[in-house]
């Protein structure tokens, strides 16, 4: 019989119905007569209960089947239970099964169980992410995550974008900052004596690539895993109009702070036609339409991040479905914060990029609510992004939220070739790598704009969990690439 999901059986009538279910078991406890198994299949947040009464037992009942299998049972062991769907006298829960057979799929030895509750702090969670989804606090991440990921696609097909994928293995760098994991199938120790040689004959051992071969590596060029799809999805949207993509990205970035990840998901739409203010009214639609979701289908397990994790979440996250949005620019956020300069530990000053105390203190003490902040200084953006007229600044918007700061940005793109050229020239840009991109503004070019919203912040956000690390399956950071 096919066992049926507990998160359906628990929301089903008391029916005296035969039922199989299977999972895992939370707790046991036998009190003489009455013995009572916790079991979660993961599919929701609860457990269901089963019965088995000694002194009563069902008339199907095989009760030396069942001893035989209690006397295995631990927290941990997997088991398959066939027995009647009943009402439950519990408070909590309608409906409980008493047991007519059970059976130990694979028994857990306590003594050797690493899930135990006097160590369950999350970094030693995070050393053993290959069992912490059992637990509840990831089993809830996991099933939001789950919720999200199909949130942030329903939000673009019910308007039209095509989901696209953007490639893992590029020659362009979209953000610039050279943070990138290289591919390559050339000899690394090679490599290493090009660098010891280049050193005794006076080069700089980090300018050593200069003299590597790339013709004779696998893509005959430098080559490095992607830290956006943006570029790549561009060349869509000026097909297809509208496009997303949703996909794995990289970054090289020496940080071991618990907002950064070396592997993470980002969401990157890209529109033809939008400009930057379309681009910010489909910004602040998409966080309402996210948050709402969670609050809509995750409610049980936001509850328990309410309670357990993050006290009051639930209302802030109602709270920004609920607000209009406040949108300023750059130059009045940054007045408005020095005003209040004596409250921060970098005082801010135009042209600065705008720390995450700043981005709270504008949305949790000045407006008390989601902020949208645009036109910042062209020298603190990316190179594709479209300059304003006063030559100063460009036109990008990030999007903060209370109780994390920026949540996603974006901006306007630059559709003009010489503009885009004399930028990628006045950063020192490779030219010859950014020739496709170039050409895409000689071939009917259209104004266009889009945004990028990682994933794991996102997940981050509507759990309130502290560590980014612990809302993606398994975390890759420095000196972290295993389980």
């Amino acid at each position: 019989m096919v066992p049926v999901l507990i998160k359906d059986l628990l929301t089903s009538a008391p029916d005296q119905r035969a039922v199989t279910v299977c999972g895992w078991v939370r707790t046991v406890r036998d009190s003489k007569n009455l013995v009572f198994v916790q079991v979660n299949d993961g599919s929701c947040f609860a457990n269901i209960q089963l019965t088995f009464d000694r002194s009563n037992p069902s008339a199907n009942a095989d009760a030396s089947n069942i001893e035989e299998s209690l006397k295995k049972l631990n927290t941990g062991a997997s088991v398959r239970a066939q027995g009647i769907l009943v009402p439950s006298p519990a408070s909590g829960q309608a409906v409980e099964v008493t047991l007519e057979k059970l059976e130990v799929l694979g028994e857990c030895p306590p003594e050797e169980y690493p899930l135990q509750k006097n160590k369950m702090s999350m970094e030693y969670l995070r050393d053993n992410a290959y069992l912490r989804a059992r637990t509840n606090t990831f089993g809830a991440v996991f099933r939001v995550r789950n919720q999200m990921a199909f949130a942030v696609h329903s939000f673009f097909q019910e308007r039209g974008f095509v989901y696209i994928n953007a490639p893992e293995i590029t020659c362009s760098d979209c953000e610039g900052a050279g943070e990138m994991f290289q591919v390559t199938t050339l000899s690394l120790e090679k490599i290493a004596e090009l660098g010891v040689k280049a050193g005794a004959g006076g080069m700089k051992v980090e300018d050593a690539h200069k003299i590597v071969d790339y013709s004779k590596d696998f893509f005959g060029k430098k080559a490095s895993l992607t830290v956006s799809g943006q570029l790549e999805a561009e060349t869509l949207a000026t097909a297809l109009s509208r496009v997303y993509t949703f996909g794995p990205t990289f970054r090289a970035e020496n940080s071991n702070t618990p907002r950064h990840l070396a592997e993470f998901w980002m969401i990157e739409p890209e529109m033809a036609f939008y400009d930057l203010d379309d681009d910010m009214d489909l910004q602040e639609d998409f966080v309402k339409y996210l948050l709402n979701w969670a609050l809509t289908k995750c409610r049980a397990d936001l509850e328990f991040f309410d309670k357990r994790i993050q006290p009051g979440l639930i209302a802030q996250l109602e709270h920004v479905v609920n607000s209009k949005f406040e949108r300023i620019t750059y130059t009045d956020a940054i007045k408005e914060l020095e005003k209040h300069a004596d409250k921060f530990e970098f005082k801010p000053y135009w042209g600065c990029d705008i720390a995450t105390e700043h981005e709270r203190y504008l949305t949790e003490q000045i407006f008390k609510k989601p902020v949208m902040v645009y036109n910042y200084p062209k020298e603190i953006k990316s190179f594709y992004m479209k300059q304003n007229d006063d030559g100063k600044t460009v036109k990008a918007c990030d999007v903060l939220v209370p109780g994390i700061g920026e949540l996603n940005g974006g901006s306007e793109r630059e559709e003009n070739y010489d503009k885009l050229l004399a930028e990628i020239k006045r950063r020192g840009m490779d030219e010859s790598i950014y020739d496709w991109y170039l050409k895409l503004r000689k071939f009917g070019t259209v104004p266009h704009s889009g945004f990028g919203m990682g994933f794991e912040r996102l997940i981050r956000y509507v759990t309130g969990m502290e560590n980014i690390r612990d809302v993606i399956p398994y975390p890759r950071a420095p000196k972290l690439a295993d389980f």
